[in-house]
């Protein structure tokens, strides 16, 4: 959600910043829609206060004629203002609608391009790795290591699914809890938050409208209204809850509606959660293995800070150096991309993609996002802070904080290059040696007789 002054200052900026991300919105009707709402708004306010004052000089009226005068006339205006009120109900929920689907305007430093193909690698860090040997992909390594069983996975819970088992699980669980440990020791907070959310998290987190064919929804699937008393509809309506995609829902949400002083922020935050993805649309490479599934594991970093792009930079960099630091420590090569416009989100401003190498897709792969959204999550959500900047005398100004995230982990697609790259001719694969404190001090993962 942006500030409406904005837009309509600058309706060319928005527009062209719905070109550049793909986002089908015409900005000039909704400014037009805009308009109607505001001059609706002002005719029904007008109605309402001509209302009250009658209804006040009622009292006063002695002359019986004149009284049941305006008492039809008043009969009159409450049916108009009745009718008006109902097209206003209906204008705002069309208006609502159109200004959800606008979008941020990205950073001048954003390439412009279509999709993932046009984004631009900034530097890489890491050798790439060669292999006296045929080398396995990860599928075939975790079956004949007997750590990863997908056709028992799909029997259970369809495609895209798949077990985790023995030492498998116990390396999932050793980089998940390696990576809480960097972030803690860094000065992070860390929750288990909620696996569902309401619509009102994920609308104010930007997932909703737009990302509904990607979440799966949990509760009665029907219209509360067919056949039900309004106690059994609310029921309904309130068992409706979306299992989210990332912690970045809740974590995010976590301070919805509050106001903070300067002083209590940057909130460093982190959510170590399952997240589930439908995955709608994808298909090809993307399908093989653990790459792209419908459950998985994920430590996310959540920023709240104040409303400055110098801050908001800052603090960009050092999640993103986070995340890298992981990779660093598992001894992982990977580049760093400027995401362009077209493979951007919504709310986004500015975003990372960090890409791991994986051999056996001959290249990088998608690991890790980072984003900046400025205050277009947090007017969504409503979350605000009192600037110390007020001139003295004067009640301190509120002002929207900014919010950032960064994927720090997502695992098992973090296992596709951990035993990819850190398999031996053998069969075996080592452990990188930051995560054996996490599994006894075992130091490698053997084919088993």
């Amino acid at each position: 959600m942006l500030d409406l002054d904005l837009v309509r200052k600058n309706p060319e900026l928005f527009q062209t910043a719905c070109k550049n991300k793909n986002i089908k919105l015409d900005v000039a009707a909704f400014l037009k829609l805009d308009e109607e709402r505001r001059a609706l708004m002002f005719e029904n306010q007008t109605m309402q206060a001509e209302r009250n004052a009658v209804s006040k000089k009622m009292p006063t009226i002695k002359d019986k004629a004149e009284k049941e005068k305006v008492i039809t006339d008043m009969k009159a205006l409450a049916e108009k203002l009745k009718t008006e009120e109902m097209k206003l109900a209906a204008l705002d929920k069309e208006w609502m609608a159109m200004q959800l689907q606008l979008p941020s305007v990205p950073l001048a430093s954003v390439p412009v391009g279509k999709d993932d193909t046009e984004n631009v690698e900034l530097r890489t860090h890491g050798t790439i790795p060669t292999f006296a040997f045929e080398p396995k992909d990860h599928v075939e390594l975790g079956t004949a290591l007997d750590i990863i069983d997908i056709p028992r996975g799909v029997k259970i819970a369809g495609s895209r699914s798949y077990f985790l088992k023995g030492d498998g699980a116990r390396l999932e669980l050793a980089v998940l809890l390696f990576t809480v440990d960097s972030l803690v020791k860094k000065g992070f907070t860390l929750f288990t938050p909620p696996l569902m959310a309401n619509y009102a998290a994920m609308m104010g987190t930007s997932y909703f409208p737009g990302g509904e064919e990607s979440a799966y929804a949990v509760g009665v699937d029907r219209e509360p209204e067919v056949g039900l008393g309004e106690k059994e509809a609310k029921q309904i309506e309130s068992d409706k809850h979306y299992l989210v995609g990332t912690s970045e829902v809740a974590v995010a949400s976590y301070h919805s509606g509050e106001t903070f002083k300067a002083s209590e922020l940057p909130k460093r935050y982190a959510g170590l959660s399952n997240c589930f993805r439908r995955e709608a649309g994808t298909y090809g490479k993307d399908m093989h293995g653990l790459y792209r599934i419908h459950q998985f594991q994920k430590v996310e970093q959540v920023i709240l800070c104040e409303n400055d792009p110098e801050v908001s930079a800052k603090l960009h960099a050092e999640i993103l150096q986070n995340a890298e630091d992981v990779l660093q420590a598992l001894g992982l090569p990977y580049r760093v991309v400027a995401v362009c416009t077209g493979d951007m989100g919504r709310g986004q401003v500015y975003k990372n993609d960090i890409e791991t190498w994986m051999p056996s897709r001959k290249g990088y792969g998608e690991t890790h996002s980072c984003s900046t959204f400025y205050e277009f999550q947090a007017r969504r959500l409503g979350i605000k802070y009192e600037d110390p900047s007020t001139g003295s005398g004067q009640a301190p100004t509120k002002k929207f904080v900014h919010t950032l995230n960064n994927t720090c982990i997502a695992s098992p697609r973090i296992l596709i290059p951990i035993l990819e790259i850190h398999q031996n001719q053998d069969g075996s694969v080592t452990i990188p040696e930051v995560l054996r404190p996490y599994m006894g001090g075992q130091s490698v993962i053997s084919p088993r007789a």
